[in-house]
C-alpha cells in the first residue's frame, strides 16, 4: 500500500543527523537524506526518523 505523504510535512521535516532537507521516495515508501546518506522509512504514512531504523544508500 502506498501512501502519499503530506507536502506541508516533508517541507517541515529535516534530516535529524544533518540538519539538512530530505527529498520523498513515493516508490520506497522513505525520506532521503542525501547528505547523511540514509534513507527513513515511512510506515503507516508516518515518518521514521530514527538513525537506528534507516538504511544506508548510495547516492
Amino acid at each position: 500500500m502506498t501512501t502519499e505523504l503530506d507536502p506541508r510535512l516533508l517541507s517541515l521535516l529535516v534530516c535529524p543527523l544533518t540538519k539538512g532537507p530530505l527529498t520523498y521516495d513515493r516508490e520506497t515508501q522513505e525520506l532521503i537524506s542525501p547528505r547523511a546518506k540514509l534513507a527513513f522509512p515511512i510506515r503507516d504514512g508516518i515518518p521514521v526518523m530514527l538513525a537506528d531504523e534507516a538504511r544506508s544508500i548510495e547516492t
